[in-house]
């Protein structure tokens, strides 16, 4: 995968792409407040197009166009240093319907190396999965909770109680994190007093609006691929309300990568939280 070049932090230097998130060292976030740190990743289009609609079964897809290999072993980088992932009720229908895969692949072959490093840090091969569902309208697939691996499920007041016990029954948990909606606040706080220290979140737009609007998001990043996609039915990193006051972000890190998209280019940039301000 060769070199990428390091523009910020200063100074400007080649690094391989290979190793580049690994050494952010995530599971450092947060240590001295003993606050699970939270973590959050997408690849855009230049026009901020995350996710464009599936003509054939009508779902958000991410484009072909943008997604990339490159991007891609960045992504697992990510995911390999975290305890837990956060996905969707989505996810697990989409796995029941074999329309979708598991986000860390330390199985497959190309990346070894992040499933030894994984055992080298005492962790388990796969992090544990948290689930946000308002209708709780999903299967389990046996094999995400297979080797003791816990599937820990997030709703909102009053849900289905007959439900709720069909689920705990194929060995995953439920919690109450609000009202109308889940609380990103009391979600995060569960899981850091369940003892989970990185929470990486997989999921789309709308959790990482309910993440931001609790400002518990400690990390973002981002792929800007450098292509144009248009279109009028699309996702950007973010739906929701208007977040009030703004949240601030400062840059931790930019890379360029001259070599993706076949030598069109990316930028891979990373922000941390700051403050909020009018």
């Amino acid at each position: 995968m060769d070199e990428i070049t390091r523009l910020y932090p200063l100074p400007v230097h080649q690094r391989l792409l290979v190793g580049t998130y690994l050494d952010h060292n995530l599971r450092e976030i947060n240590l001295a407040d003993r606050k699970a740190s939270v973590i959050a990743n997408f690849v855009s289009s230049i026009d901020g197009r995350i996710a464009i609609r599936d003509p054939q079964t009508s779902n958000m897809v991410v484009p072909n166009n943008i997604a990339n290999p490159r991007d891609w072993r960045l992504f697992q980088e990510l995911a390999a240093q975290a305890d837990l992932i956060i996905s969707s009720g989505r996810y697990l229908r989409d796995w029941a319907n074999n329309r979708a895969q598991e986000i860390l692949r330390v199985d497959d072959p190309e990346f070894t190396d992040l499933k030894e490093w994984r055992l080298a840090q005492n962790l388990s091969p796969q992090p544990d999965l948290a689930i946000v569902s308002g209708s709780l309208n999903f299967p389990m697939p046996e094999v995400l909770t297979a080797g003791g691996r816990k599937v820990i499920i997030f709703t909102t007041a009053n849900p289905d109680m007959r439900r709720v016990r069909e689920i705990e029954s194929k060995a995953a948990q439920v919690f109450v994190a609000g009202e109308e909606s889940v609380s990103g606040r009391l979600m995060v706080e569960q899981l850091t007093e369940l003892g989970y220290r990185t929470i990486y979140s997989a999921a789309g737009p709308k959790i990482l609006h309910l993440l931001l609007k609790d400002d518990v998001l400690d990390r973002l990043y981002l792929t800007y691929a450098n292509r144009l996609l248009g279109g009028q039915s699309y996702s950007t990193i973010l739906e929701g309300g208007l977040l009030s006051p703004a949240l601030g972000m400062t840059i931790n890190s930019v890379y360029l990568d001259s070599q993706g998209l076949d030598g069109l280019g990316q930028l891979f940039v990373s922000y941390n939280r700051a403050s909020r301000t009018n």
